[in-house]
């Protein structure tokens, strides 16, 4: 009897049909691949049993001269700093101006006049979609600067939890975010209300911000069809996305101080927080792909999982999309609202070390990596608390699960009949395994399992395809290799 190997490949294949998925993982949640092996994400623990008042939408972590640590995220009206400790608290600016916790568009039900448009068909892309508010958060050393697109005021926070935020003194308003170069340079993006002006302050200097033959202040406005959306530093320059194109602004000192060239166009930005960048460049997540730079020009990612993320995510609200990077497992997650959601439900990841994708089901609304502190910090959808990460194997209400395409299990019409299984599994016992087998491909699909792993499993089923399903059973360090089933043809059907 015929050992087969199911050596299925790392990584989720999620484009087309179900049968292009054939011989593929297909669906997944909280599951990762190291080294082509399968094995679970790292579960989460609270970090603050503090909650923020709404949805944290913007999230920073860094480490002060005096080496204390500190977090701060901000919702669409408050701005919040935690200690090492966990303790939370309030130092919103003073005269903050409220934004938007959702999305809004008046393009729905009663948004235009009785039988203009068919009965099903959609309107046209008329209103421009007010986005859910999001902050732009960076550091000028060791205080905090911060922004949001809704209020538009560059704020900077010395670091006092008993005093807010104040307003940066002399700089402009009316912005839609803010990044602070290799160079040391502050950049207001869309800065004063021109949706394409790039304006900076002098050097090391944040509140002098009017050009003179003493300084290096200055601005320049972009060539771009959009409006700026994000900015972000990757191999010591400053990258610049619109919701067209992207740019890149390189120092080039007096008396012009900054040149800006277009790097890619078709490639504009989702949402202001869908970026990410790390030693390997940036990554975003655009209208309908995924793109990367890296220097040189702008490289559309192939993306298995493209056909599926972007065919259900919610239009109306995808301003909540953001992008965090876990660099332990060279990993940029996306958080994006389904379909079906009016909020974050849904995660895809790009694994930029060995080119593979992977997807899942989590609300997280902000997030930050590892390094100020030991785990990435992620806030949650669900109550506006700050989770750490990887860290344990506890998911909550959640399991770990991957599930294949179809694979065939023999060739020709002759019926297969699998009577064992030899895993390929590190702590056996840690993982269940179900089979679901048809004969066609639109035909009944049976269900066997499921079957806790042991050296060898006994098996009974016939089919001529099977899909394969891996449950976590405990809350363990598990590895899932390449199993073997004993397989002899039944006879044709």
């Amino acid at each position: 009897m015929p050992l087969i190997p199911l050596d299925i490949p790392a990584g989720i294949y999620r484009n087309g049909t179900e049968l292009q998925a054939s011989g593929r993982w297909r669906d997944a949640n909280l599951i990762r691949w190291v080294d082509g092996t399968m094995r679970p994400m790292g579960g989460w623990r609270t970090r603050s049993d503090t909650a923020a008042n709404a949805k944290i939408r913007g999230l920073i972590t860094w480490i002060a001269n005096d080496q204390d640590r500190y977090i701060v995220g901000g919702t669409y009206n408050k701005l919040y700093s935690w200690t090492s400790q966990g303790v939370r608290h309030d130092i919103t600016p003073v005269g903050l101006t409220n934004g938007r916790e959702d999305a809004e568009a008046f393009t729905g039900y009663g948004g235009s006049y009785f039988g203009q448009y068919a009965y099903g068909v959609a309107r046209p892309d008329t209103a421009r979609i007010q986005p859910a508010t999001s902050w732009s958060l960076d550091t000028w050393g060791e205080y905090l600067v911060a922004c949001n697109e809704d209020d538009g005021k560059i704020y900077e926070w010395q670091l006092s939890n008993s005093t807010p935020a104040a307003v940066l003194a002399n700089a402009p308003t009316s912005n839609e975010s803010i990044v602070v170069t290799e160079e040391r340079f502050l950049f207001a993006l869309g800065a004063g209300g021109n949706q394409r002006k790039v304006q900076w302050c002098d050097r090391e200097d944040s509140s002098t911000w009017t050009p003179a033959a003493t300084n290096e202040a200055g601005d320049l406005e972009l060539n771009t069809s959009g409006r700026i959306m994000a900015g972000i530093r990757v191999q010591g320059q400053t990258l610049i996305l619109t919701s067209m194109d992207a740019h890149v602004a390189n120092y080039i000192g007096a008396p012009y101080v900054y040149g800006i060239e277009r790097v890619g166009a078709s490639c504009g930005l989702i949402a202001n927080k869908a970026i990410a960048s790390v030693d390997k460049g940036a990554f975003w997540m655009g209208n309908h792909s995924f793109y990367a730079y890296a220097g040189g020009a702008v490289q559309q990612i192939e993306s298995e999982i493209s056909d599926y993320v972007f065919s259900d995510i919610n239009r109306a609200q995808i301003s909540k999309t953001f992008a965090v990077t876990n660099s332990t497992y060279g990993e940029i997650f996306w958080f994006y609202p389904s379909g079906s959601s009016t909020e974050n439900d849904r995660y895809c990841v790009y694994n930029y070390v060995e080119n593979t994708w992977y997807i899942g089901e989590l609300g997280r609304t902000a997030g930050y990596d590892m390094g100020t502190y030991r785990q990435p910090i992620w806030a949650s959808a669900e109550n506006n608390k700050l989770y750490e990460h990887e860290i344990g194997f506890d998911y909550g209400t959640l399991t770990p699960f991957a599930e294949s395409g179809s694979i065939a299990l023999g060739t020709g019409e002759n019926v297969m009949s699998v009577t064992e299984m030899i895993p390929d599994e590190k702590t056996q016992g840690d993982v269940t395994v179900t089979f679901k087998t048809r004969f066609y491909p639109n035909g009944e699909e049976r269900s066997y399992g499921a079957f806790s792993m042991s050296n060898p499993t006994s098996l009974r089923f016939t089919g001529r395809q099977v899909k394969l399903r891996i449950d976590a059973a405990n809350l363990a360090d598990w590895r899932v290799g390449i199993n073997r089933l004993n397989v002899t043809a039944g006879g044709a059907r």
